[in-house]
């Protein structure tokens, strides 16, 4: 038996020693009751702090999670034009794709975690109904955009688009149906005017967020699960919708009650698009809302959910697409109009209020002008 040898004090330590068992020798360390709490306290944290983030991200302004939040229909001031917005919960999900999900794209990996405040989201796509009251029925809607008076007062001087340089509905119908073939700089410019009319902050949905609420907590391709069969229950896509959008709201809604998610229109997210973004945001255990901050360029932005003249793997959960310069090939205005898209009558948009709007989105506007480059 070899006789237990106590080591030199040092400092939080309350002394050693060295005991033998079959005939190894093993060093046991005695630690101080001040120590003791410190490891305690290391071990709770490593519990608790990704407790405290999901907290964070549901909370507003110190306000227990989503208090107060609930369905609501938004009526414009001035019209009888309204629209429905969803709550969505704050939370975790897993974004993007596994690489052996059909249909998986480079850009949606790696699949990395992803923390959500909680906002609400349009029920529906944004329709010619509404977008109609920015740039047609307000009484200043014939100001050219960019052409801000000194002094002007109205609403920051929100800009307005010029007339398109053909048939904006591109024959797909108007009444009810989703707003489409508008640019990015566009969406945005209608959310500020809209955040302006009503006093609450609307904005395009970023890139996560998007991906979350369609997820609806869900971890399949689709939020009915992985057979694309069973799309042309919830969607307008290639294979039902005669090359034609649809009344919104017609299929059925996803678990939290959106509409149209998959097909219809593709939908704008806020972000840029960059292939490798998820890569970046994998280095850390999860992401907190993030967000790729659009530059001022007039392509490289974010659609998602695929539209009606998209195939099912193209309407998936996690599916990516970047906006490109041939979505304006035939406008032959020069420059090149910075609202109307004339070879992308896919896309539209649906919007989102933030409970609490996070610090780097506060006040965002287009940077787009009719000098930025493609």
């Amino acid at each position: 038996m070899v006789q237990p040898k106590t080591t030199k004090n040092q400092k939080g330590l309350h002394g050693g020693s060295v005991q033998a068992d079959g005939g190894k020798a093993i060093f046991i360390i005695h630690v101080t009751a001040p120590v003791r709490r410190l490891l305690r306290a290391c071990v709770i944290a490593t519990f608790l702090v990704p407790a405290l983030e999901i907290w964070y991200a549901s909370s507003a302004c110190g306000a227990p999670p989503e208090a107060g939040m609930q369905i609501y229909t938004e009526t414009i001031p001035g019209t009888k034009i309204s629209f429905t917005m969803v709550p969505i919960p704050a939370g975790e999900f897993d974004m993007g794709s596994p690489a052996g999900e059909p249909g998986h794209k480079p850009d949606e990996a790696p699949v990395h975690r992803v923390a959500i405040r909680a906002f609400w989201m349009g029920k529906t796509e944004v329709t010619w109904d509404e977008y109609d009251q920015y740039w047609q029925k307000e009484p200043d809607a014939a100001r050219q955009p960019g052409k801000v008076k000194a002094g002007d007062s109205d609403v920051d001087a929100t800009t307005r688009p010029t007339p398109p340089y053909a048939d904006e509905t591109f024959g797909h119908g108007r009444e009810g149906h989703p707003v489409l073939g508008i640019t990015h700089h566009a969406a945005m410019e209608y959310c500020r005017w809209l955040s302006q009319k009503t006093g609450k902050t609307y904005r395009l949905p970023t890139e996560a967020e998007w991906e979350y609420a369609c997820r609806a907590g869900t971890t399949t391709a689709y939020f009915f699960g992985h057979d694309p069969s069973k799309l042309g229950e919830y969607a307008w896509y290639a294979a039902n919708s005669d090359d034609l959008t649809h009344t919104v709201g017609q299929k059925k809604p996803n678990p939290w009650g959106l509409y149209d998610m998959y097909g219809n229109v593709a939908e704008w997210c806020l972000d840029s698009y960059r292939a490798d973004y998820y890569q970046t945001l994998s280095r850390s255990p999860r992401a907190l809302s993030p967000v790729l901050l659009p530059q001022g360029h007039r392509f490289g932005d974010v659609v998602r959910g695929g539209s009606w003249a998209d195939d099912a793997a193209r309407c998936r959960s996690a599916a990516r697409r970047a906006s490109e310069p041939r979505w304006i090939r035939r406008d032959p205005q020069r420059p090149q109009s910075i609202w109307w898209l004339t070879d992308a009558d896919f896309v539209g948009f649906r919007i989102v209020r933030p409970l609490a709007e996070q610090d780097n989105l506060k006040d965002l506007r287009s940077l787009v002008t009719r000098d930025s480059s493609n």
